[in-house]
């Protein structure tokens, strides 16, 4: 409770407490004087209001730690957040560091919804290679303001998250291409002639939804055979960071999660591995902890995988807009299609809940042609 101490006719000192931090009591006192337009029957009124707002303010951190300002916030927030891969933390300081001339400077308890206005309208400004950036891109710059915000809303340092004030306009979806059952067929028999370590990444890819990251993360240890029972678990990722290299860490939303495989999966998998262990006894060597290593028994740059799919979509006359993660969304579709409800196709593919996946998969899709039937 705040306490009021009169000093004067219409001027009263106000002091609200607010706990102890490492044995220092915090309290945050101020002085107002009544204006002489109110009344006298109202100065009572007045300074309890003038009270209530005060203890409002204190108790939400606004005397303390709203201070700081939003590049000071944001760098601490950052450095807490362990459980996302590397390269999940990388975007988002890098999106930070685009917002930082906006807002950066700005104290959390005086950050208002026209200054992430204004920003947006300046990110809305910004050309990647001669074009302006679509509203989505601009949007996940929010996103990112906005999870810094809550934070700071969870630990009660602010009132409410201004992010959360400000109306957008809707942004345009972007139409999957999703192979059809005949150009997958195509793919998997010119995989056929592709090295071992290709062939089983990209029938992974097909086969579990993995993102590249994960998928070049996996090691035979994380595969689980058992009589009746066979799986995967997805624990880990490693992706290519700018200015750190190849860097691994937890998926990208830091949860662990186990896919089943079928028979055929299993069988092909057992196969690749004895394979993979008689490169190494060849060379001298004990089998790499990793699956995907090249014939030499070495690692595989995350990229390598991205362009040399490439090359092979190309042979086979697969539309441009075709690329490693399309084997993701062929999976996940495939299991839509098929029935399987969008809270376990959430979980297998490794998202939080399904808001993304409805986002980005349950609207319009473009199911391409087979090749040499046109584009």
């Amino acid at each position: 409770m705040a306490s009021i101490k009169k000093k004067g006719e219409r001027k009263f000192k106000i002091t609200v407490s607010n706990g102890y931090r490492a044995g220092k009591k915090i309290a945050k006192a101020m002085t107002i004087t009544v204006p002489q337009s109110v009344p006298k029957r109202g100065i009572q009124q007045y300074v309890a209001h003038e009270a209530v707002e005060l203890e409002r303010l204190v108790k939400y951190g606004f005397s303390e730690d709203g201070e700081m300002t939003f590049e000071e916030y944001a760098g601490k927030w950052l450095e807490r957040q362990t459980k996302y891969a590397p390269s999940t933390i990388e975007s988002y300081r890098r999106m930070l560091q685009r917002v930082y001339p906006f807002i950066g400077s700005i104290k959390l308890n005086r950050l208002r919804p026209i200054a992430l206005e204004n920003m947006l309208i300046e990110l809305r400004k910004r050309t990647f290679r001669g074009k302006p950036i679509q509203e989505a891109t601009v949007q996940k710059y929010l996103t990112t303001v906005s999870a810094v915000l809550t934070d700071a809303k969870r630990n009660e340092i602010i009132q409410r998250n201004p992010a959360r004030m400000i109306d957008l306009p809707d942004t345009e979806q972007r139409e999957q291409f999703i192979p059809s059952q005949e150009q997958v067929m195509h793919l998997i028999e010119e995989l056929k002639k592709e090295p071992a370590h290709f062939f089983a990444f990209y029938m992974m890819a097909m086969i579990t939804g993995c993102r590249r990251g994960e998928l070049c993360a996996m090691k035979w240890s994380d595969l689980t055979l058992k009589k009746k029972l066979q799986y995967i678990t997805i624990q880990n990722s490693r992706s290519s960071v700018a200015g750190l290299g190849v860097v691994e860490g937890k998926t990208k939303n830091g949860k662990t999660r186990v896919i089943a495989l079928d028979y055929q999966t299993t069988f092909n998998l057992i196969c690749y591995g004895l394979k993979k262990k008689s490169q190494a006894e060849e060379r001298g060597e004990e089998l790499n902890d990793y699956m995907f290593c090249d014939d030499d028994g070495k690692l595989v740059h995350p990229e390598t995988f991205t362009k040399h799919l490439r090359r092979i979509y190309d042979r086979l006359g697969f539309p441009k807009e075709f690329h490693l993660h399309t084997l993701r969304h062929f999976f996940v579709t495939t299991l839509l299609h098929n029935g399987v409800d969008k809270q376990t196709v959430a979980e297998l593919a490794g998202h939080g809940d399904t808001s993304f996946l409805e986002r980005t998969y349950c609207h319009r899709q473009i199911i391409t042609k087979p090749s040499g039937a046109g584009s």
